[in-house]
Formats: C-alpha cells, sequence, structure tokens
C-alpha cells in the first residue's frame, strides 16, 4: 500500500468506467461467450430444498461458483449489484449527489486500472474463479431480460477484487464520510442531532462464535455455534459443492464466490467482530512549497503525492461529474482535517491475498490447514472461532495487526511526523492472542475482549501489546456467556442451541438492584415513592430473562433506554461504560425519574406500562429494501422474545420504533444461527432471518420468520443423500 508503483496505478486514470452502462443499453453476449455460458450452465446442478436454499453441484469449483452466483442473483439480484455498486465508489451513479463522498472513500483505495493489473498478475485457478463469478451474472442478466440493474449492466471477472471483505463493513468504512465530504467539498459538518429520550441505545456490532471440545460434549464430538449479528439479509445461505473436493456451506455475503462462516466436512470457521487497534489515523504537518503540498517526517519536507478522482453521479438529466485531487502520504490517503493537520489513515488494502485467504479457509479440511490461511495476514477486522473432526477447538485474534511503539495511544490520532510511529511489519500468529483446545475444552468470542475467551485458560492481556485489543473492560455479553459455559458439562447440539438463545440479561441484573434501592431508600415523601410502587414490585420479583410475556422486560428496556441517554454524557466524560455509571454514579433522582418516563412512555403508546414484551418487540418483513426498510403496526408481524445484546442478549435483536410506529421493529441482530456437530459424519441445524429469497412473492421470503423468533432450527441438508423427496423442492440447471 505504500509503495511507489501503488500510487502510481493510482495516477493513471482520472475516471472510472467500471463496465456500466445504461440499462437499455446491456451489452449482448458475443456468440463465444454465450457458448462458454452454456457449457458452464451444463456442467452445474443446483437443488434447491423444501426452504428454498441452494445447493450448488459442480464439476469444477469454477463451476460451483458460476452455479452460486447464478443461484443468489436468482435470490436477490439487488443486493448483488448494490454490494458491488458500493464496493466499486459507483453508489453515486444510483443514488445521486447524496452518495458522492462514500464513493469518494472507496476510491481512496479502490481504482480499476489497478484491479486489472491484479487480476492479471492473480494464479491461474484464482483467476478461473474469478471469471466463472463474473459469467455467472451475466448468464443470469442474460436469461432474465426484464431485470434492470441500477448501474452494473455486465460483469467483469476483476470487480471479484473489489469486495473481498466478507462483514458488514470493511476496514475502508472507519473513515468518516462527513469528516472526508467536509475536508474535500468544503461541506460543513453536520451538527449532532439530539437523541430521542428513549432511543435505545446503539446495536452492538459483531456477532456470538462458540465451540466446544470433545472433553466437554455428551458424544465426544466437537461443537461450533455460528451467530454473525449483521443487518438482516445481509447474506445467503447455500452449499458449494464440486468434483475437485469443495464441499462447504453456510452464510455467503451476497454476490460473493466463497462462505464467509460456514463448514465443510471436517472443520467450521466463525467471524467475529475483533477489537484490535489496527486501522490507524496520523496527524500530518503540512505546508505548500512551489505551488505543491509537502508533509513533514522527521526533519524532512516529503512530496504529498495527489490523483485526481472523478464521481459520476446520477440527476434527473443524466450523469453529471465532479472532480477532486485527493493526497496520499507515506501512511496512506488524506481522510479530513482536526485543527491545521491533516489527517492519513493506515488500513489493510490486499485484494489478491485477501480472496486466497477466503476461498483457502473455505476449503480448509482440519486445524493445520486453516492455520496455514491465516498466515496469509488479510482477516483484519474479525476474530475466527474454529472446530474441527478430530476434536480440535480453537481462537484467533485478527491476523493484520501492524507492529508498532506501545509507548503511543493508538486508538487517537498519533503524529506522522514522528519518526516513531512508524510500522515494524506484521505481529506474527504467535505473538497474537491465541487458542487451541483449552484445558477447559470451551472458547467463545462475542465481539468482546479475548481475555476471558475460555475462562481461566483465556490468553493474558499482560501478554501482549495494547494495541493487540482497546476494550477497557468486559460486555454483558461476555459475562452471559462465561456465566453459561465456566461450569457446564455434557453439552450437545441441542443445549449448545438453548444456550444461544439463553434468556438471561446481565445488564439488568447489575443495574434493576440499584434502581430498587434508591425507591427504597426514598423518603416516603417522595411523590415518585406511590407513582412507581407497583412497577418496582415487578422489577423486584423479575428473574432478569426476557420473554414475551414479560411485563419486567418491557419497563427495564424502556427504563435502561431512558437512563443511558439521561448518563450518556457524563459517562462518555467519565470513560465509563452506561452501564457502569448507572451503578456507580447515577443519582436516584435519574434511576427514579428515568422509571417513570419509561412508565409514561409505555403507557402513551400502548395504553399501559403493563405491556407485555411480546407487544412491542416485533419481526416484520414486509419489503426488500436495503437502505430504507419498511414497517408498519397496522400489518401482521411476530413476537419477538430476544432484546438487544446491548442488554447482554446472546440472541441479539436490535429494535426500535421506526417513523410512523409505536411497536418496535429490528433490521439488525441473529441474522444467521447454524451449530454444526463434527461427528464421524458431519450434522448441522440452522435458521436464517425471514427467509432465503427476496421476493416478496416467494414462499420463502417469510417461511423461517417463526423458527428464527423462536429459536427453533432446522435440520441443514448437508449430505447429499439427505436431497431426497420432501426435502427438495426442484433440481435444474442455471438457465433452465
Amino acid at each position: 500500500m505504500k509503495t511507489s508503483a501503488f500510487f502510481a496505478a493510482f495516477l493513471i486514470a482520472a475516471v472510472l468506467a467500471v463496465g456500466c452502462l445504461p440499462a437499455e443499453a446491456r451489452p449482448q453476449p458475443t456468440p463465444q461467450e454465450l457458448a462458454r455460458w452454456q457449457r458452464e450452465a451444463r456442467d452445474v446442478k443446483i437443488i434447491r430444498d423444501r426452504w428454498g436454499i441452494a445447493h450448488i453441484f459442480g464439476k469444477t469449483n469454477a463451476d460451483a461458483v458460476f452455479g452460486m452466483e447464478y443461484a443468489q442473483a436468482q435470490d436477490d439480484f439487488h443486493r448483488i449489484e448494490l454490494n458491488y455498486v458500493d464496493s466499486l465508489g459507483i453508489l453515486a451513479e444510483a443514488e445521486g449527489r447524496k452518495a458522492i463522498y462514500d464513493d469518494l472513500r472507496i476510491r481512496l483505495y479502490v481504482h480499476q486500472a489497478d484491479l486489472k493489473a491484479e487480476y492479471t498478475r492473480s494464479p491461474v485457478w484464482l483467476q478461473k474463479l474469478m471469471d466463472a463469478f463474473a459469467d455467472g451474472l451475466n448468464f443470469y442478466l442474460y436469461k432474465h431480460p426484464n431485470v434492470k440493474p441500477m448501474v452494473i449492466t455486465h460483469f467483469e471477472p476483476w470487480m471479484a477484487l473489489a469486495f473481498t471483505e466478507g462483514s458488514i463493513g470493511g476496514d475502508v468504512y472507519q473513515i468518516n464520510v462527513p469528516m472526508l465530504a467536509a475536508f474535500y467539498g468544503h461541506v460543513p459538518l453536520p451538527l449532532k442531532t439530539r437523541v430521542a429520550a428513549f432511543e435505545p441505545p446503539p446495536e452492538p456490532e459483531g456477532s456470538n462464535g462458540i465451540a466446544i471440545g470433545p472433553s466437554d460434549t455428551i458424544d465426544h464430538h466437537a461443537l461450533l455455534y455460528i451467530n454473525p449479528h449483521v443487518s438482516f439479509y445481509f447474506r445467503s445461505e447455500l452449499q458449494m459443492v464440486s468434483d475437485q473436493g469443495l464441499d462447504a456451506y453456510g452464510a455467503a455475503t451476497w454476490g460473493q464466490f466463497f462462505i464467509y462462516q460456514g463448514f465443510n466436512r471436517t472443520a467450521g470457521w466463525m467471524h467475529t467482530s475483533s477489537g484490535v487497534e489496527n486501522v490507524e489515523r496520523f496527524l500530518e504537518t503540512v505546508s505548500k512549497k512551489n505551488g505543491r503540498y509537502v508533509y513533514l517526517y522527521g526533519t524532512n519536507w516529503l512530496p504529498m503525492k495527489e490523483r485526481t478522482v472523478t464521481i459520476a453521479y446520477k440527476t434527473a438529466t443524466g450523469l453529471a461529474h465532479k472532480t477532486f485531487t485527493v493526497y496520499y502520504t507515506q501512511h496512506g490517503p488524506v481522510i479530513g482535517r482536526i485543527g491545521t493537520k491533516w489527517v492519513s489513515i493506515n488500513l489493510m488494502h490486499r485484494p489478491v491475498r485477501a480472496l486466497t485467504q477466503d476461498w483457502a479457509r473455505m476449503t480448509a479440511k482440519d486445524y493445520a490447514a486453516f492455520k496455514q490461511t491465516m498466515r496469509l495476514h488479510t482477516n483484519s477486522s474479525n476474530n475466527t472461532i474454529f472446530a474441527d473432526s478430530e476434536g480440535n477447538i480453537a481462537y484467533w485474534h485478527s491476523d493484520w495487526i501492524p507492529r508498532r511503539s506501545d509507548a503511543f495511544d493508538w486508538t487517537k490520532p498519533v503524529d506522522g511526523s514522528n519518526p516513531a510511529t512508524a510500522y515494524h511489519g506484521l505481529l506474527t500468529l504467535a505473538e497474537t492472542p491465541h487458542l487451541l483446545n483449552p484445558a477447559d475444552g470451551w472458547l467463545y468470542n462475542s465481539n468482546n475482549w479475548p481475555w476471558s475467551a475460555a475462562g481461566p485458560d483465556s490468553p493474558k492481556r499482560q501478554d501482549y501489546p495494547k494495541y493487540v485489543d482497546r476494550g477497557t473492560e468486559e460486555s454483558p455479553r461476555g459475562y452471559h456467556a462465561l456465566r453459561l459455559f465456566e461450569h457446564h458439562r455434557g453439552w450437545t447440539a441441542a443445549s449448545l442451541t438453548e444456550a444461544g438463545f439463553d434468556s438471561y440479561l446481565p445488564a439488568f441484573a447489575t443495574m434493576i438492584p440499584v434502581l430498587v434501592k434508591a425507591y427504597d431508600d426514598a423518603p416516603a415523601s417522595d411523590p415518585l415513592k406511590a407513582k412507581l410502587k407497583r412497577q418496582i414490585e415487578v422489577l423486584r420479583q423479575w428473574n432478569y430473562r426476557w420473554s414475551i410475556n414479560s411485563v419486567a422486560t418491557s419497563l427495564a428496556v424502556f427504563w435502561g433506554s431512558h437512563i443511558y441517554n439521561v448518563v450518556g454524557a457524563e459517562a462518555r466524560a467519565a470513560h465509563m461504560s452506561p452501564e457502569d455509571y448507572v451503578v456507580r454514579r447515577a443519582t436516584p433522582t435519574q434511576l427514579l425519574g428515568s422509571l417513570a418516563a419509561a412508565s409514561d412512555k409505555l403507557e402513551a403508546d400502548f395504553g399501559t406500562w403493563q405491556t407485555p414484551w411480546g407487544n412491542i418487540n416485533r419481526f416484520q418483513r414486509i419489503g426488500d429494501s436495503v437502505r430504507h426498510p419498511r414497517f408498519d403496526d397496522t400489518k401482521p408481524s411476530i413476537p419477538i422474545p430476544f432484546t438487544s445484546s446491548v442488554w447482554g442478549s446472546l440472541a441479539a435483536y436490535g429494535s426500535h420504533p421506526f417513523p410512523n410506529t409505536k411497536r418496535w421493529y429490528a433490521d439488525f441482530g441473529n441474522s444467521f444461527v447454524c451449530v454444526v456437530e463434527f461427528g464421524p459424519s458431519v450434522r448441522a441445524w440452522a435458521v436464517s432471518t425471514g427467509g432465503e429469497s427476496g421476493n416478496p412473492a416467494s414462499p420463502h421470503f417469510n417461511d423461517q420468520a417463526v423458527r428464527y423468533a423462536t429459536g427453533n432450527l432446522r435440520v441443514v441438508y448437508f449430505h447429499r443423500a439427505q436431497l431426497t423427496g420432501s426435502h427438495v423442492e426442484r433440481e435444474y440447471h442455471p438457465g433452465s
């Protein structure tokens, strides 16, 4: 990323063409292309099981990729295209001027000429997979002329290199768009908006991953719990099989040609968001000499590298263009300004290596092979939980961690002119937190720090640099997991599933007693004493467990949301979590006042404060809008018992009221749940949010909703022998 070749490539062209044409000018395939697509289609069979999930069988790995892309496009082409429009930096061509700086953020790194060159330099085996990726999508568009793409009417193989990060947001999304717009476009920074009194805290990003070793299971088989918490419908569930040995099942991000979280015949893997501090910002001292910008490094003034970027954006009369001159230091692109200093950013950008690791991870058969994939060092934003049929369970921290001085606070921008802030390569796997077969027989991660990943067998914080993890305290989900796993033995797939939906809410178990004590200590003359008597009794008798019939859950969530907003600024100033601040410093007036406000809000919105949680917290899928989900209190919905993971619920449902709704709905949280047992023959059970298809007219648009709400996982039809009879909906070749 810091080489002269990198910057030279950036200077080649000003405008990204990206192979896009208006929908009415969709290119027609050449006879050679069509013949190739038809040949590939003949070598692929797609079996849709009773849930509409695609099982793709091909002669070669490339065939499986071709069929996978075709099947994904059948289920939700719009999401595939949007992912690539976003990752290529051409979103403004679909959404207009408002997306210009979103595109500029991407285009600081993604450049058509550079990606084409990377494709040409890729190993032949990877080129074949990228070719098949483009062919599968283009064949779908050819066979479905009524599908109208927003922007991309023809996919190119190199486009796969623009979207290699399977998580909900790659490192580049840490660049602040308003800050970028203020620097390059002189757009005023938006004023901070006041948080609504009952707006729940932001849903923590990430997931749950759990592995249980054979010593802790009844059947002496390793178990793996796969539970990403992401935007709903962000991934499809499918299987890829080839005669070359590929056989993988799990969650694939729309449009990517690898399983991001899942399992094969003998091994499985789950990613959780890492707390590693590995995306760094540098404060640059900048001056102008002879009409060019220079920046200070040590005692030398170095020339600022420049590149011209032109963003096309949609208008009422067609495409318009806005051109920027963007700047780079040796640390990376300039992304804003703090005071008089320019801010540059350093993050991982290794598209070929990343895509190689994505594929190798999916095909690794055991611990040794999986460990080899980690040596590619492109899994920057994730921790990994692993299990295999040999009985191994393992935890890896992010494998992209630059080595640097621990004398600096890397959670804040550091002085880019100081050579002491320079990187010195990457930490090796041996230098990062890792676990293999801990003595207690279990390990987990819930986006919390790694220092509790296996109870007493966890990595020790003092053995690693501070920047390895920026967490400053255990999370409510972390406490919940420790409560479940530290003293439990005799696990089965069923009991692990139950644990993933355990209803305990540790944040409230910590905070509610403080609230009750404040009430008990209040003088009899306090008017809140009478007003809150019945509410306090409900909370006093509560077991801190969610359920659809629980009034206490409703009271607690509304109270917790209000008190967090009340003490939020004070907690941040004290460098404390809101939960810790409530327990240690919140005043009786704050505690009881928030409960009174919560009670009043419940009465105003639902007629009574005694409203069961399931009457408030609902699941609804009435449309497939990606960026603007729509909810309607007057249309059918189903109750959801679990809450936001803010309160420590392992089963996450980041619900809140939407415009024009009183009820709370979610578009983020549990999105795929899968339990895998690695016995002599792998077995699995799973559920996806709502259903597999993005088409509201499909029977698979919402056929898993009740199972999702109740934690009732279905059998995964992984083995070919299971795909028979009533388990199968249809079999076909792409295009038929």
